[in-house]
């Protein structure tokens, strides 16, 4: 997501570059006139609400506090709204505009989703005994959600939902073995919609509470120039190596994914550079796409900002953030090792030379140099560790009116740095790469972008914050970044209109949350979704029946069953989001592998489980027929499908 000209805002008469972005990732709309205007301010307003229920600030002015589930309802009206407002009922048609029925049904949608929220009081005060007003409404809101879904995600996850809808009707005309007793149409709509055993269950509250700000984070990052920084560092330091553009490819990802926890939006920022770059060094259009998309897919597995499927590990498990964060980060970085082993064998084989730098360094000034960094960074690693934890030993609670004016200001001081080094250029695909940019130079010039990861990781593992107060403090440090780093330049290079560059910061900002808004949109929807296949579960006792059949299946054989659950994880991940998919394996299997494995003398730890369900769910991303992340490595130029297949295999 290159960054543009802040005045091309999303006024009428032009489309918004968020609404470009968005048809580019996800085939929505690009709308122009008052339609641009109420997509670019719904998603900005949604952005802020999170923002809000995310920071003490309720609860310092004892105003606008809403409990989980009111926060839920509101969080899913958004999406809602914008499912039918940002994406035309049939593809391809209505792309830029948005008709009337699609404004109805968005409102329609909006206010089923928020009638927890509105009508909270009386709700409360009937629990389990619905009237007809609440029924219609519950009914209404999942035909809704279902069709949300299938714009923004598509048919399959629409499908298993309205399965489970089926099953949970129709239970005593199924077969004996999955059969049950049945629910009326009242119990089933008061079960998924009227309470939080269904849509708005913990899938949806994940989603509200952490998944969001996580994303808006990654968003602010990408349009303060962190992606590019990411890409130019890789390419700087890997791309002398053998198919180093490839490499590149797969450090940048990795270090995109670091920020972004999406493989699809990790496809588009990076890919565009990197898809180029490898066929033009010799690559094959489908083997160029793949190394992308199944670097990208492994982002999902990269702390700390992992996919949404990670903290909906941390409710569903019951263990902190930083747990899931110390189980995964070995398996990240061994598929990372073996990713980039991979594109070695495969530059060998097609007898490719790296790009020669133009200092090139001895062995040893390159043993020197790795030796100060491994070392600088350790000194840097005590003297932070150390020194923050003196100042909160000798300060107290007033220790972070120290920390934070002390983080300013070596903020400040790695922006006045990066402005001695030239200013890196955006990426262009067209241009040939004929030369290495230095390493050292161009690794200064970004610094200040990993204050941001310092701050979410510092919240996280030392202060042991919630996941969503640890991405608020970096989010709110990150829109610090957005808003004054093109005037802090200006200051330094002594040139350029000090205001004009601080009204550009605040458009970026502006820009960057109806960004990360929208790209919630398909998440939003999706743990709303797949919250009707847990409620279905919890309704109907599915889960006891899954036990009996699995271990009818395997004979007990843990081995067996495993590779039954991956085999499962891998036949929906072909038509089901990453983190729909998690939550509909992790709730059937994950209980009965450990359950099985119990009853045959072994201890499986849960984590262990879900992480196992989790790394085969997000190959949902690459997996063909419908592997997003394959279609938006469509740069390359070659067929989805085979690039799918080459990136899972």
């Amino acid at each position: 997501m290159a960054t543009s000209d802040p005045a091309n805002g999303a006024g009428a008469g032009g489309g918004s570059n968020v609404d470009e972005i968005l048809q580019t990732e996800t085939g929505g709309r690009a709308t122009t006139g008052y339609a641009a205007v109420i997509l670019f301010i719904v998603p900005l307003l949604w952005s802020l609400f999170q923002l809000w229920i995310a920071s003490p600030l309720p609860y310092i002015f004892n105003f606008a506090i809403f409990n989980s589930t009111e926060a839920r309802s509101i969080h899913l009206a958004f999406a809602v709204f914008l499912a039918f407002s940002a994406f035309p009922m049939i593809k391809g048609r209505h792309v830029n505009i948005v008709p009337i029925y699609d404004w109805i049904l968005a409102l329609a949608a909006a206010f089923c989703a928020s009638y927890l929220f509105v009508f909270y009081d009386e709700l409360a005060t009937r629990p389990g005994a619905p009237i007809t007003q609440d029924l219609w409404v519950a009914l209404v809101g999942l035909v809704l959600l279902l069709e949300a879904t299938r714009r923004a995600l598509g048919l399959p996850l629409t499908i298993v939902a309205a399965v489970f809808i089926t099953y949970s009707i129709a239970g005593p005309y199924m077969p004996d073995v999955i059969a049950h007793k049945g629910v009326s149409l009242s119990k089933l709509a008061s079960h998924q919609w009227l309470g939080t055993e269904g849509v708005f269950g913990v899938a949806l509250g994940v989603s509200t509470s952490f998944v969001f700000l996580f994303v808006l984070f990654g968003a602010l990052l990408e349009r303060a120039g962190a992606g590019n920084y990411f890409i130019k560092v890789a390419y700087a330091m890997l791309g002398h190596m053998r198919g180093g553009p490839a490499k590149a490819a797969v450090v940048s990802s990795g270090l995109s994914g670091v920020i972004s926890g999406s493989s699809i939006a990790n496809v588009v920022t990076t890919g565009t550079f990197t898809i180029p770059l490898m066929k033009r060094v010799g690559f094959p259009a489908t083997k160029a796409g793949a190394v992308e998309v199944a670097a990208s897919t492994n982002g999902q597995l990269t702390p700390p900002i992992m996919g949404a499927a990670a903290f909906l590990m941390v409710e569903y498990v019951g263990i902190s953030y930083l747990e899931v964060i110390k189980h995964a980060i070995l398996p990240a970085l061994i598929s990372y090792v073996a990713l980039i082993y991979i594109v070695h064998l495969e530059a060998c084989k097609l007898n490719m030379q790296g790009i020669e730098r133009l200092n090139k360094p001895t062995l040893a000034q390159r043993m020197l140099n790795w030796v100060v960094i491994l070392i600088g960074l350790s000194v840097l690693t005590l003297a932070v560790y150390y020194g923050i934890g003196w100042t909160k030993t000798l300060f107290g609670e007033a220790a972070i009116w120290v920390l934070a004016p002390l983080l300013v200001l070596i903020y400040i001081g790695l922006v006045g740095y990066a402005t001695r080094f030239p200013e890196l250029e955006e990426d262009d695909p067209d241009k040939d790469m004929g030369e290495l940019p230095p390493v050292g130079a161009t690794v200064k010039t970004g610094l200040y972008f990993l204050l941001p990861v310092v701050v979410l990781v510092w919240c996280l593992t030392v202060e042991r914050f919630s996941p969503q107060l640890s991405a608020f403090w970096a989010t709110l440090f990150m829109i610090f970044i957005v808003i004054t780093q093109r005037p802090l330049k200006a200051f330094f290079h002594k040139h350029g209109s000090f205001l004009g560059e601080f009204k550009g910061g605040v458009f970026d900002l502006a820009h960057s949350l109806a960004t990360g808004a929208r790209n919630m949109v398909g998440i939003g929807v999706a743990t709303a979704t797949a919250g009707i296949v847990v409620g279905t579960v919890t309704l109907t006792g599915i889960g006891l029946v899954m036990t009996e059949f699995v271990e009818f299946l395997s004979g007990g054989n843990l081995l067996l069953m495993l590779i039954f659950t991956a085999i499962i994880s891998l036949i929906l991940g072909m038509g089901l989001p990453t983190t729909a998919n998690y939550i509909v394996v992790s709730t059937l299997m994950a209980p009965v592998i450990v359950t099985l494995g119990a009853q045959n003398g072994l201890i499986v730890p849960l984590i262990a489980v879900h992480l196992f369900v989790f790394y085969f769910g997000i190959l949902a991303d690459d997996t063909p027929p419908v592997g997003l992340a394959a279609y938006a490595a469509a740069i390359s130029g070659a067929d989805p499908i085979r690039t799918g297949i080459q990136g899972f295999t």
